[in-house]
């Protein structure tokens, strides 16, 4: 009996997004998170001066599990975002909810998610 494991890494090729939302500034988006959230915890992504959400639409079904697995393409339903140059660990709105946000920087597929984010009108 063997006991050794293959790994391999096949990252998606594609993500498509299907709504997208540009929010003016950090504070918008955290706002919004806030009430779509229903007061739950609820987070934000940040890369390299772009802060935003997603909701990838779920692999359940037999046509997106097929898309995802023979052509290693992802379908994301939403996206918000909005720019902040700076990283910052939380945002506060005037209303004084607290939101977090986490650098995701290292990740780069998320990376490209942003660099193609920061070049929508």
């Amino acid at each position: 009996m063997s006991n050794e494991v293959s790994v391999s890494y096949e990252p998606f090729k594609e993500i498509v997004i299907m709504e997208k939302t540009r929010f003016n500034s950090p504070e918008e988006i955290a706002r919004f998170i806030s009430v779509i959230a229903g007061g739950k915890l609820a987070g934000l992504y940040w890369v390299d001066g772009i802060v935003f959400l997603y909701f990838p639409l779920s692999a359940s079904n037999v046509a997106v599990a097929r898309e995802l697995l023979e052509k290693r393409r992802v379908y994301w339903t939403y996206v918000g975002y909005a720019p902040m140059p700076r990283y910052m660990q939380t945002i506060e709105t005037k209303e004084k909810m607290i939101v977090p946000v986490v650098d995701i920087s290292c990740d780069p597929i998320l990376k490209s998610v942003a660099q193609w984010l920061n070049q929508q009108p």
